[in-house]
């Protein structure tokens, strides 16, 4: 009885759609974290040595440290568990982990954007969460075709004009 209650309540669980590369940034992220944590208990091992703790800076300062690096390498380690990593295919649609050539029908401006998940946007290097207004509207839409994008701004019209694998979603890891 307990076995199904708990496939149920995976069965229910919210994955995080991310792209392979999206992926090996957060296990870089979370190595690199590992690496530091050793020296910060060192720290602490040492401030602790110091003597009596009431008093004692370099214990709460070494003990805040070592939270303030525990706490984020827990958070990462929750992205990867429930981290679902999205393979796009070559059939000119736009999905996760591709990259689009975009034209804004208002002033023909083109830029290409790479499509990915919540947690990699960065519009300064041309990542666009699939999840934002102008992902959401040309989410597995066809090259030439022209979508509205409801932005908190207003709308604006773009017109897809290329779509290929992203060289930022394809990596292995």
């Amino acid at each position: 009885m307990q076995r199904k209650k708990i496939e149920e309540a995976m069965a229910n669980v919210y994955f995080q759609k991310m792209t392979a590369t999206g992926y090996q940034e957060i296990q870089d992220q979370i190595a690199q974290l590992q690496a530091d944590r050793p020296a910060k208990i060192a720290q602490l091992k040492a401030a602790r040595a110091l003597g009596d703790l009431s008093e004692n800076t370099e214990y709460s300062t070494a003990k805040r440290e070592l939270r303030h690096l525990e706490s984020p390498l827990r958070f990462l380690n929750k992205q990867l568990q429930y981290a679902e990593i999205i393979k796009p295919s070559d059939d000119q649609t736009v999905d996760l982990g591709t990259t689009v050539t975009v034209q804004f029908t208002d002033d023909n401006d083109q830029v290409t954007y790479h499509i990915v998940g919540k947690q990699e946007a960065d519009l300064a290097k041309q990542k666009v969460s699939f999840d934002s207004p102008l992902g959401q509207a040309i989410m597995h839409q066809k090259v030439g075709q022209t979508v509205t994008v409801n932005a908190p701004q207003g709308d604006y019209q773009v017109k897809i004009v290329a779509v290929k694998l992203s060289s930022l979603g394809n990596n292995k890891q």
